[in-house]
């Protein structure tokens, strides 16, 4: 099991509810999106020696978990997101070997690994879905499967089981006339879902979890998971299902229903859950389960997170990432900061008893948070407000997560032409929104692609300002497979590694910060002038010990609001002790603090 050279936060501090407390509560995890990291045999696109080779880079960043986006066989369809073989590296990446060398040597340097588990859906060319195929086969009922309409010609307009629409454009239905049925995709045509309500299929993917933790790795982030459960009348059918009894929601403006109120949190979720809990990880030490919550309330975060309840260690909710934007993600709007606040709270006060949070504002499906709430309009406003976000997010209580990148203060790809983009989400929604239901127009949705599409995050990783980037070499035999963005000359991790004022650097004194302040990790947390529309503040508090934090988010100076600033007059004479942490420095902190004003982007963090 991986050991770690830091503080253990002791038992007598309270973190999730479980004693001991465990390894991650006071960890940081950083997420590797393994095609994007760092390519090591010129073909394009990055591999699993390219993480293994930057291993030194992320033991002085000063994580502790890297969290891998799927490197198991597949298509490709969705980036590995479609898996064929959960028992094998997909060739583009490497091989098992490969996989065993980085275990290995991350586990020399106190970096544990989690893999991305794919289990609500797998490819369609994977053998248990060709085997459904079949009527006759055990794996028959492996998958949704479902007649046409009746009165319908199989595999015609209208003939779908009922109106579902995809989360990537179209039916959530696709014939196979090798079955002569329908089978069930959230997303795209090429991801079947899984049937769970199958015990067959929970025990193949048990068992495939087993063979991985045995193998050495040390933990999951489980894709989707609370989509595994789906909701179905006494026989058996899906809302809006010829004869059954649970009536489908009316078609939105692209002629589909929404099948997330349906299959979203389930009935059966908890159940699943404990299950997985008992047949996986009972018995083992060290691990790290977080699930994608899609659907998941801040509430329902607090059981499934409680120890007592044996479910999972963390979710990702996705409220905070989700409603800056005009019913549609493709019609972003500008950051509304009391709400943010408000979503933020309801997390914090639902785990503050029982349960874990996750803290995150990036990931491989979100655009890089600098441009999305941050300034990427010139290097000052980008190397502040990029601290400003971090710190921000960092001081909440909780696991923060970073994805790769982040803490170089990397920006959205600014690329211009559909063309340029490789994700299949934005490709089919530009089709399905433009073309098909013509329900926005084509420069509103280049638009809202350029600000909301995944690919912002998936441009390689600026290791140095060569050609490539450093991603890979200048004169590899094939460029990247998606193109490197052109401000990498200015914004890399040579550029930052040894600049005491760089992104980078900040980002290491945050991540000390939870390793070495249990108040960081683990003291209560109480939000502050809620309705303030540009500065987000808050304590933490463990036993005598509190801090205030501050954060200006915005690229103007604004006044400290109230009660901020009726906390300061009560510990009035702040010194450059006092601060913690700061945007700026500690002078400029304490003198900013003194006029109870902040300046653009300023974020300060000071002991009370």
């Amino acid at each position: 099991m991986t050991t770690f050279n830091r503080t253990i936060i002791p038992d007598a501090i309270r973190t999730n509810g479980a004693t001991p407390n465990p390894w991650w509560s006071n960890a940081v995890v950083y997420q590797i999106y393994p095609r994007s990291f760092q390519d090591t045999n010129g073909d394009g696109l990055g591999d699993l020696k390219g993480i293994t080779s930057r291993l030194d880079y992320l033991a002085d960043l000063g994580v502790d978990a890297l969290w891998l986006s799927p490197v198991y066989r597949s298509p490709q369809d969705d980036n590995g997101y479609d898996i064929s073989d959960y028992r094998d590296i997909d060739p583009l990446f490497g091989t098992l070997d490969d996989m065993d060398e980085l275990l290995a040597e991350a586990h020399k340097r106190g970096l544990k690994i989690v893999m991305d588990l794919v289990v609500n859906h797998t490819s369609d060319e994977h053998a248990w879905f060709e085997a459904s195929k079949d009527k006759d086969d055990p794996h028959a009922d492996w998958y949704w499967w479902r007649p046409a309409r009746p009165g319908h010609e199989p595999g015609t307009p209208g003939a779908e089981p009922n109106q579902w629409g995809s989360y990537f454009g179209g039916s959530a239905w696709e014939y196979s006339p090798e079955r002569g049925e329908y089978y069930l995709h959230q997303f795209s045509k090429k991801q079947p879902d899984l049937n769970w309500e199958n015990p067959a299929v929970r025990r193949a993917v048990y068992d495939m979890m087993n063979w991985w933790l045995d193998r050495g790795i040390d933990g999951f982030r489980m894709d989707v998971i609370t989509l595994i459960s789906k909701r179905t009348d006494p026989n058996g059918r899906l809302p809006g299902e010829a004869g059954s009894e649970l009536q489908d929601l009316p078609v939105g403006e692209e002629g589909y229903s929404d099948p997330n109120p349906f299959c979203a949190d389930g009935p059966r979720q908890d159940e699943f859950l404990a299950e997985m809990r008992r047949e996986v990880f009972e018995g083992r030490d060290g691990f790290l389960t977080v699930g994608e919550a899609p659907g998941v309330t801040a509430q329902r975060n607090e059981y499934i997170t409680d120890p007592a309840n044996g479910e999972l260690d963390m979710l990702f909710l996705f409220e905070h990432v989700d409603f800056d934007c005009e019913g549609t993600k493709w019609k972003p709007l500008p950051l509304d900061l009391p709400k943010l606040k408000s979503i933020m709270a309801g997390y914090q006060a639902a785990v503050q008893n029982a349960g874990w949070a996750s803290l995150f504002t990036g990931n491989h499906d979100q655009p890089r948070v600098v441009s999305r709430w941050g300034d990427d309009s010139s290097e000052e406003a980008r190397v502040r407000s990029a601290k400003a976000l971090g710190l921000m997010l960092h001081l909440h209580r909780g696991t923060p997560y970073i994805y790769q990148g982040e803490e170089l203060g990397m920006t959205d790809a600014h690329f211009t032409r559909l063309d340029q983009y490789r994700d299949l989400e934005s490709l089919n929604a530009y089709r399905q929104r433009v073309e098909e239901a013509k329900v926005q127009s084509p420069e509103s949705m280049m638009a809202g692609i350029a600000a909301r599409g995944r690919d912002n995050s998936r441009t390689p990783m600026q290791w140095d300002g060569s050609v490539y980037a450093g991603f890979t070499a200048p004169d590899a035999a094939a460029e990247p497979w998606i193109s490197v963005n052109p401000n990498h000359a200015e914004i890399n991790a040579a550029g930052e590694f040894d600049d005491p004022d760089s992104v980078y650097s900040f980002y290491k004194r945050l991540i000390a910060l939870r390793h070495d302040m249990p108040v960081v990790e683990a003291g209560d947390w109480h939000l502050l002038d809620a309705d303030d529309a540009h500065v987000y503040a808050f304590t933490r508090t463990l036993g005598d010990e509190k801090l205030l934090v501050v954060v200006n988010m915005s690229g103007r100076t604004v006044d400290l609001p109230r009660e901020s600033a009726e906390l300061l007059a009560v510990a009035d004479g702040l010194a450059e002790s006092n601060v913690v942490i700061s945007t700026y420095d500690a002078p400029h902190a304490v003198t900013a603090l003194a006029g109870r004003e902040l300046a653009p982007w300023e974020g300060v963090v000071v002991s009370l």
